[in-house]
């Protein structure tokens, strides 16, 4: 399953940058979502490039279906993994990876983020496979629904708190 999103902020991509860098802002956002257990992993930043490395428990945004239960709990212990590097003065690139605790899942993706000192787009390409037989298209279409749900979220509470 694939999905590929587009979010605009009317602010410019350094500030951007620096919100979604900022341990303050990381845990005031997962706290407005909802999230516990947060643990930011890693956090580190140069002029160049930044690895982010976070883990925290989630909801699934919809009640897991009875056949995936096996799968996906109320709450799941996420760890999320972004590497980003800069392009050029107007572009910042990421390369992530989402686990989730007892998934047999793989979530992976890119973000591309485009901007200058006034507004900024991110452009967000998302992936989800499982190789479960018989179950696994069907674990892939939720996760990637609950994805869907949970980045659009996300985004609203980033703009929420710009």
């Amino acid at each position: 399953m694939e999905l590929t999103l587009e979010h605009p902020y009317e602010v410019g991509l350094d500030h951007i940058i620096e919100r979604f860098f900022s341990e303050h802002h990381i845990i005031e956002k997962n706290e407005k979502l909802g999230s516990r257990n947060l643990h930011v992993a890693e956090l580190q930043r140069d002029d160049a490039a930044a690895k982010l490395v976070i883990e925290r428990e989630m909801m699934a945004s919809a009640p897991v279906p009875g056949m995936l239960a096996s799968f996906h709990r109320e709450w799941n212990r996420v760890r999320q993994e972004e590497h980003w590097f800069k392009k050029d003065d107007d572009e910042w690139h990421c390369e992530f990876r989402v686990k989730i605790d007892g998934v047999p899942a793989r979530i992976k993706g890119i973000m591309r983020l485009l901007g200058n000192g006034n507004r900024c787009i991110n452009y967000v390409n998302l992936s989800v496979h499982c190789d479960v037989p018989f179950l696994g298209k069907k674990v892939a279409k939720f996760l990637a629904e609950d994805s869907h749900a949970k980045i659009e979220r996300e985004y609203e509470v980033t703009r929420q708190l710009l």
